[in-house]
C-alpha cells in the first residue's frame, strides 16, 4: 500500500484548519492541535516545518499563532506534502542519482520516474481549498476525479 506518513497527514489537516479560519484569523498550535486532534508538540514541529517552507507564517505574543501564507486555492497538497518530507518521489532513485548500488543496470529507473510524476502531478492539482471543502460532484475542472487523501488512523 502506497501512504503518506502520519505527519505528512497531520500537515494537510492542520492546513484544512487553517484554510477555514476567517480572514486574517491567527489560530494558535494549541487551538489547532485541538481542532485537528493531534498532541501540542506533534502540531508544534508539523507547524515548523510548515513554515520553514513558506506554507504558514508565525506570529508571536499573546495573540500569536498561524495563518495560511497564500490563498488556499494556490497551495497543493504536493507542497504540503513536501514540507514535510521532500520531493514526491515513489523511489529514491525517482529523484536523485547515485543512491542505488545497481544505478547502472536498473531497467526501471525511467518508469518510476515517470510514476512519480504523475503521482506529484495528481497531488498538484489537488489545492488545499479543495481539501477543505471539495466539490460535490467529485470532478475537477479537469474532468477527472478528484484525488481524495485517506488520513490515517492514529
Amino acid at each position: 500500500m502506497l501512504r503518506i506518513s502520519k505527519l505528512a497527514d497531520y500537515a494537510i489537516l492542520l492546513m484544512v484548519e487553517l484554510a477555514a479560519a476567517e480572514g486574517d484569523e491567527v489560530l494558535s498550535a494549541q487551538a489547532l492541535a485541538e481542532r485537528a486532534g493531534i498532541e501540542l508538540p506533534t502540531a508544534s514541529k508539523v507547524l515548523k516545518l510548515l513554515g520553514s517552507a513558506g506554507l504558514v507564517a508565525s506570529f508571536r505574543g499573546p495573540h500569536g499563532g498561524y495563518r495560511v501564507e497564500r490563498d488556499a486555492t494556490e497551495i497543493n497538497v504536493a507542497e504540503i506534502i513536501a514540507a514535510i518530507e521532500g520531493p514526491v518521489a515513489m523511489t529514491e532513485c525517482s529523484i536523485h542519482e547515485g543512491l542505488c548500488s545497481v544505478e547502472a543496470s536498473c531497467n526501471a529507473r525511467e518508469n518510476w520516474q515517470k510514476i512519480s510524476r504523475a503521482v506529484a502531478g495528481a497531488l498538484e492539482r489537488v489545492s488545499l481549498a479543495e481539501m477543505a471543502g471539495a466539490p460535490a460532484d467529485g470532478v475537477g475542472a479537469d474532468g477527472l476525479p478528484k484525488l481524495r487523501i485517506a488520513t490515517l488512523a492514529g
